[in-house]
């Protein structure tokens, strides 16, 4: 970014269910980061520190209050982020954007429903979850199964897969505090099988109503929450029977509602927003 012509480049630092993020502005023509900008933002010692920086633009849809589009630690782009939806839909409202409960934002993929709740939650509309393998993109697979098997350094890994917007692999495992969550993250978002790379969940399910999960990302590695993470393990849980309809996932920061009422359906997300301060980059 060119400091000379933008010397301090203002910024809100926000979470939801402890993924944080840095919102960015840049409905006045302020330049998007460079991916080396947002990876020095992102970093937790020598930058501001976040799972990914969000941008706030001006809306592409008619009715929509407002675009945003999404850069992990890495600097690299994502296509989807549900807490990150959140998080710019109650900017936006702080901001004086918008002062209804019920409004629109577009993210890099589409145009999204929000509701805005009682203490400080808000409800996203997610999409339609897309199971066909060349959809997720999964290669190797001619039709959507229940669980692939994908033999992996000797073991078989056994995983669900959807796309919510972006790629994802889901894991049931028995006990998500043993769960090789770096390791077998890692190797799963390095394997051919995943062209665009993959964003795996390790879900355990306590009762039909509850499950819990840990999510290691694209770019970003294991966050306190993945909200398209969260959307994607609950569906292939549901679709297996082994949660309800509507059900609470428990992430490492914090609990988020997932209501998913039929299989052509929106997957809707509800969940905490917060504001943790304000400040501007110098660097």
């Amino acid at each position: 970014m060119n400091k000379a012509a933008s010397p301090a480049l203002r910024f809100s630092k926000m979470h939801g269910a402890g993924n944080d993020f840095v919102v960015l502005d840049l409905r006045d023509g302020t330049a998007e980061p460079t991916p080396a900008l947002a990876a020095r933002l992102a970093d937790r010692h020598t930058g501001v520190g976040c799972d990914q920086i969000l941008t706030i633009e001006p809306p592409r849809a008619d009715g929509s209050v407002a675009s945003y589009r999404i850069w992990n630690a890495d600097g690299s782009q994502s296509e989807q982020c549900g807490n990150g939806a959140r998080c710019v839909a109650a900017w936006l409202v702080r901001d004086g954007a918008t002062s209804g409960d019920q409004f629109s934002i577009d993210s890099p993929l589409a145009t999204h429903a929000i509701e805005r709740l009682a203490d400080d939650q808000y409800a996203v509309a997610m999409g339609v979850p897309r199971f066909e393998p060349q959809h997720v993109p999964l290669l190797g697979f001619a039709r959507a199964r229940d669980e692939y098997l994908l033999p992996l350094q000797g073991d078989t890994v056994r995983f669900g897969a959807v796309s919510m917007g972006n790629p994802h692999a889901v894991i049931e495992v028995g006990l998500i505090d043993a769960a090789p969550v770096e390791r077998l993250g890692t190797l799963l978002q390095q394997h051919a099988t995943f062209p665009q790379s993959v964003n795996v969940g390790f879900v355990q399910v306590i009762d039909p109503q509850r499950a819990r999960l840990r999510v290691f990302e694209r770019g970003v590695g294991e966050t306190l929450a993945c909200g398209s993470g969260a959307c994607a393990a609950a569906v292939v849980m549901m679709q297996r029977g082994r949660l309800r309809r509507d059900a609470t996932l428990s992430l490492p920061g914090g609990e988020l509602r997932l209501r998913w009422p039929a299989d052509d359906a929106q997957v809707v997300m509800s969940g905490p927003v917060a504001f943790v301060f304000e400040g501007e980059w110098n660097a």
